[in-house]
């Protein structure tokens, strides 16, 4: 029969225009139809010219509206299965299966950002890849920025991420061990123990003129350094410097301070020492003593591999094969805690965990989950000094692809606006919480009145048809104020007319934060950076837990916030 014919053709239209951009063809479309109804061949030129007017009808409507077709007649047409090739990291130079040894080295003074969070999984990855070992060690030789707090924000962060590490130590475990290097340094000579001030080593490093300290004896800095511990000096007044190579294009190398006094409490030690390696010394050892095979960090730290590998020379110990890269930075988005402290003091962003922020807890609270973050990393690797920013489409696209066979799709309507439609009988639908999975379904009712988005009626003028997403066909009659009119057409699919979202009279209220860039494209700072969205949603949105990420469709994916309020976050389109 005409009906039969004409819903396979455009069954297999919609498919065929939802794999191939949009626009599906006549010959493939009429294939798929009479392979599953052979009999069909006996009415050829029926079938012909019914898939034609289907295809152009089917071709005139937007890609979201055809997947939303589909959806309602063919739901299990949509789940198509991707041969993914799964793209690895480039090789590791140097590197031996089963001997690669890499490190996770934070600085536990302030919140985790996604710039940690991808050199972490460099780390990681490589040393599975060659099935090495890990260390997590926590760079903490500043009592004056090391955090408590902090050392478990990074914990916390790396195990979100999925990161295992094998070993795990503080670098201020060792305190006792970096003295006997120090003292056989100064015993060699290629340390000493310089009391100028800060402006004045500063100004030396500079002009590339000596301290008149370098030319001390090996007894008077021994006795000096023995001082340093005895309290003789207190903070500023007293320094051991490397003897480097004053005249080097390289500043590190200009006779850099080693050790330093400090007259701070630290977080895990208290004030059992004062006197505390800078942070080259520290982890020049750790690397070593470690067994660390490859440093993997960004370019920030380029002038400082020489130093490093110079102490170790001098200790006679083992230089790690270094390799760096540009920093992983997000448009419009602050890494550091130097430029986002001050936009917590200001109230402008709520803290740490902000969705705004490219930081850890910011990003998760936002909705994005750990396996984009593993796989970007993967895709955006390159060993490159190039400075570059990356777009957040980027990683949206891939959280995207993860989560949509994941998220239960919910209607929800922003801005509403009620719409009376005249003659419309009370109507109720089951419908999948997923086109394509089995994750249950719910029944949603509705009747004469309903509510649809202000965007939506504002598309439309009196006489456009249009249809509430698989509930029922409406011609709009009129708009006045914020209500709009309708009258019933009944409730088959007709192809050419747009699908529009709907809640009935039993829906819910709820808010919706939209974050947007903090800066704008010239670096201006946003203060009108969180969009506020109010609206309506079907019932079932009452059932969603706290941290489920959701689609709201034809709106976005949102995550539940941490709040008695029903709050969501969104992520992205």
């Amino acid at each position: 029969m005409a009906e039969d014919l004409h819903r396979l053709a455009l069954k297999w239209a919609l498919k065929n225009a939802v794999e191939h951009g949009g626009k599906a063809a006549v010959g493939p479309v009429i294939a798929k139809l009479v392979a599953e109804a052979p009999e069909l061949k006996r009415r050829i030129g029926e079938v012909k010219d019914t898939v034609s007017r289907v295809v152009e009808e089917v071709n005139r409507l937007q890609p979201e509206e055809q997947r939303d077709r589909l959806a309602e007649i063919a739901p299990e047409l949509l789940e198509r299965k991707h041969a993914r090739e799964e793209k690895r990291l480039p090789p590791l130079p140097g590197a031996e299966r089963g001997r690669v040894v890499t490190r996770l080295p934070p600085e536990p003074s302030g919140p985790m950002h996604l710039g940690h969070a991808m050199s972490g999984l460099l780390n990681e990855m490589y040393a599975r890849q060659y099935d090495g070992k890990l260390w997590l060690r926590f760079e903490d030789t500043n009592p004056r920025k090391a955090k408590l707090e902090y050392y478990e924000v990074f914990r916390r962060g790396y195990r979100w991420l999925g990161i295992e590490w094998d070993y795990e130590k503080n670098n201020s475990d060792d305190m006792k061990l970096y003295y006997e290097y120090a003292e056989k340094l100064l015993r060699g000579g290629q340390l000493y123990v310089c009391a100028c001030s800060a402006d004045e080593l500063s100004v030396q490093r500079r002009t590339m003129e000596p301290c008149k300290h370098r030319g001390q004896g090996v007894e008077d800095n021994l006795e000096l350094w023995k001082r340093m511990f005895d309290g003789d000096f207190r903070e500023g007044e007293a320094a051991v410097r490397l003897r480097g190579d004053l005249k080097s294009n390289n500043t590190a190398m200009r006779d850099p301070v080693m050790f330093r006094v400090v007259e701070h409490p630290h977080p895990l030690t208290g004030d059992e020492y004062r006197v505390w390696p800078t942070y080259d010394f520290a982890a020049a050892v750790q690397d070593a003593i470690c067994g660390v095979t490859h440093v993997l960090r960004s370019s920030e730290f380029a002038f400082r591999d020489e130093l490093q590998n110079h102490i170790r020379n001098l200790l006679g110990m083992r230089n790690p094969i270094i390799i760096e890269y540009s920093r992983f930075e997000f448009k419009g988005t602050p890494t550091s805690k130097r430029l986002i402290t001050p936009l917590i003091e200001e109230g402008l962003v709520s803290g740490w965990d902000d969705p705004r922020l490219a930081t850890v807890e910011g990003a998760r609270r936002r909705g994005i989950l750990p396996e984009a973050i593993r796989e970007f990393t993967v895709t955006q690797t390159g060993f490159s000094y190039a400075k570059r920013e990356y777009d957040w489409s980027l990683l949206y696209s891939i959280n995207r692809r993860i989560l949509d066979p994941r998220a239960r799709r919910l209607f929800f309507v922003p801005s509403p606006v009620k719409l009376m439609v005249a003659g419309a009988p009370m109507l109720s639908v089951e419908i999948p919480y997923h086109p394509s999975r089995d994750m249950g379904k719910r029944t949603l009712s509705a009747d004469g009145v309903i509510y649809v988005a202000r965007a939506d009626m504002e598309r439309l003028k009196p006489g456009d048809e249009f249809r509430l997403k698989q509930l029922m066909n409406v011609r709009l009659t009129g708009i006045k104020d914020s209500e709009a009119y309708g009258e019933f057409l009944g409730v088959e699919p007709k192809p050419d007319i747009p699908i529009i979202q709907w809640v009935g009279e039993d829906n819910v209220a709820i808010r919706v934060l939209k974050p947007l860039p903090l800066y704008n494209e010239t670096g201006e700072l946003n203060r009108n950076s969180m969009e506020t969205i109010t609206g309506l949603a079907e019932p079932s949105v009452k059932d969603v837990a706290v941290d489920e990420i959701v689609q709201f469709e034809r709106f976005g994916f949102c995550r539940r916030d941490h709040s008695a309020e029903l709050v969501f976050i969104y992520a992205h389109d």
